[in-house]
């Protein structure tokens, strides 16, 4: 009994002492992925909850008040989303002004009823628990 409880132990722990590393391409599928329905809270302008599903160093530098502001501010004036294609997305583990870790930043080009032709780029983070969150987010004309 104590070894097949032992051998269980070891045996679930296993994935978890072994560590699976996943490709850049992988990397950059799992956080278009987490970064998609988030871009669905902000264009439903769900402000808050888009803050509260952000990765903790987005949240812990601004707060989620500051946070609705700035899209009240940048992102409801442009009107309502009427289309976002995948531009592109890059993995990295080094960004100006960030933490060291894993990154992938994401380009859409979109357009928007009163700004067509924006650039909207979504840096995800992998976080400790490794999922993937919004680091940062902005809009611009192409070329700014």
């Amino acid at each position: 009994m104590r070894i097949c409880l032992r051998l269980l132990i070891v045996a679930s722990l296993l994935p978890a002492l072994t560590g699976r590393a996943f490709s850049a391409e992988e990397k950059v599928a799992a956080a278009v992925d987490a970064v998609t329905p988030w871009l669905a809270l902000v264009d439903s302008g769900q402000y808050a909850e888009s803050w509260f599903q952000a990765s903790s160093d987005f949240r812990g530098a601004a707060s989620k008040e500051q946070w609705i502001h700035a899209l009240n501010t940048v992102r409801a004036p442009l009107g309502k989303l009427v289309s976002r294609h995948l531009k592109s997305a890059t993995h990295t583990d080094k960004l100006p002004n960030a933490r060291p870790g894993e990154y992938v930043v994401v380009q859409y080009d979109t357009s928007y009823e009163k700004a067509p032709g924006m650039l909207e780029v979504v840096v995800a983070v992998q976080e400790k628990d490794e999922a993937w969150k919004v680091s940062g987010y902005f809009i611009k004309r192409p070329g700014q």
